[in-house]
């Protein structure tokens, strides 16, 4: 073969394996890729956010997208904007389609009857059922307790819950039981990962979440309501061996947060949800922070620990809810002392105000308090569960206004009783005390016979109660 010959033959194969890999390129772009409209009542809804977990667009003004679909992405959600109902089935989120094999995904919207400015929601922590017996007394005292709370709100607000991880305890066919109760509480609810709603055994990190995702799709996602801003995130990082896992925002998520904050206004109230505490167990929680850098009123909702704790870090406000399920349904209150229950919120525009509601017991419950002898003087402990620096908490012996109470760190006294030693509590014998910031106590004289305990919150609302000898 001449010099010639060979370029000539060698160009020609060089073109048409150029054209091959360039035509291959560009159809595993197209097949990459999906597109869609959002509408209400027909017509297009423009800046509606959509996602795969990966890239981040917005609908045009005739309310298309397209959006280019990472290959490990397995959703493609919308970002409900404000002003629209949650889609749900039998309460359940349902703002996701499946990714897997499609071109063409149109999302229907409609549009609230009422302004959704201010709104209320709900945190369950760790309603965490691990059997039947578990279903009963949730669907017993949760759930009565909860549907009560709702029908106090006034109808005319709009209200959602979220589930902010361990949903059931290991034990997934119970899923079914708790989307049961969500039915009967019949609001929209959103769902988090927790350690407990993960499959063991089925390889690492990225498998885990196989059937919490059948159930309830993507294991973070955002929405919108008012002018609030939510985000669910999954910060439980399964590690390969049975119940083996830390706290770990994985760097997908922190990608796709960057790109989602991107049309979210830095001054909106930005609610975040997710299972394991930030502020003390999430491995990068400042490469978290990084992310939040410039957003001035955010509000972090965690669960996982089964006592209740309010923490601030640089302007972040991390709510560490009380588990619905106390110590695990065996008692009414938690390790720390706190009545099991859930949290209450109220967001009117940017303000968000909160309460935490005992199970069965009312609203204005907040604080319980414990006298006991000691050698020539008596002691008054009050477990303040909800407390946070905004807090005042004073006391009165005998009618007469003591002043402020001394905080301490310690044990509940009613925790201790029913929970210390390796024979308690009956059944399940591995909750233990745990030792919290929200006690405060006084020493005074044996003759007092009245004490009363007044606490302010940070809204000021009083709470009082009282001890008679």
């Amino acid at each position: 073969m001449n010099r010639r010959s060979f370029i000539q033959k060698s160009t020609l194969l060089g073109t048409t394996l150029f054209v091959s890999l360039k035509s291959l390129s560009f159809t595993s772009l197209l097949d990459n890729k999906v597109s869609g409209k959002i509408t209400s009542k027909g017509k297009g809804v423009a800046n509606v956010v959509v996602s795969d977990g990966y890239n981040v667009v917005q609908t045009d003004k005739s309310g298309n997208y397209t959006i280019e679909i990472n290959p490990l992405a397995k959703f493609v959600w919308i970002s409900t904007p404000s002003g629209y109902e949650f889609k749900t089935e039998s309460h359940i989120a349902k703002h996701y389609e499946s990714a897997i094999g499609k071109t063409n995904l149109n999302f229907e919207l409609m549009a609230l009857k009422q302004n959704d400015n201010r709104h209320n929601f709900i945190i369950w922590a760790d309603p965490q059922v691990k059997n039947k017996k578990d279903v009963a007394q949730m669907m017993e005292t949760s759930v009565p307790d909860t549907i009560k709370m709702i029908k106090s709100m006034d109808p005319k607000i709009p209200v959602h819950g979220i589930t902010v991880g361990d949903i059931v305890w290991d034990n997934h066919e119970l899923f079914t039981d708790y989307n049961t109760a969500v039915a009967k509480m019949a609001i929209p609810f959103f769902q988090a990962l927790g350690n407990h709603d993960m499959d063991y055994r089925m390889g690492g990190d990225e498998t885990s979440d196989k059937t919490f995702q059948e159930h309830y799709g993507p294991t973070y996602y955002s929405f919108n309501r008012g002018k609030a801003h939510y985000v669910v995130l999954d910060d439980v990082r399964y590690l390969g061996t049975e119940r083996n896992y830390d706290g770990f925002i994985s760097q997908a998520q922190l990608d796709w947060l960057a790109k989602d904050l991107k049309f979210v206004a830095k001054d909106a109230l930005l609610i975040i949800n997710l299972h394991i505490p930030v502020h003390n167990a999430v491995k990068n929680n400042t490469d978290f922070y990084a992310v939040l850098n410039g957003f001035t009123n955010v509000h972090i909702m965690s669960g996982h620990t089964h006592y209740n704790r309010n923490v601030i870090t640089d302007n972040i406000f991390e709510h560490n809810h009380g588990a619905v399920c106390g110590a695990w349904w065996t008692g009414p209150i938690c390790e720390d002392g706190t009545p099991r229950g859930y949290g209450v919120y109220e967001v009117n525009g940017l303000e968000l105000k909160w309460f935490y509601q005992p199970t069965g017991l009312s609203k204005k419950e907040q604080v319980h308090i414990y006298v006991d002898e000691l050698t020539n003087q008596k002691r008054l402990i009050a477990n303040v569960w909800n407390w946070d620096p905004m807090w005042k908490v004073e006391y009165f012996l005998d009618g007469k206004a003591m002043g402020i109470l001394e905080q301490q760190k310690g044990y509940d006294p009613l925790s201790v009783s029913l929970y210390k030693g390796d024979t308690l509590p009956a059944g399940r014998t591995f909750p233990e005390p745990s030792k919290t910031d929200h006690l405060f106590v006084a020493h005074f004289e044996p003759a007092v016979k009245n004490v009363k305990v007044v606490a302010t919150d940070r809204f000021g609302e009083k709470f009082e109660a009282n001890y008679t000898a």
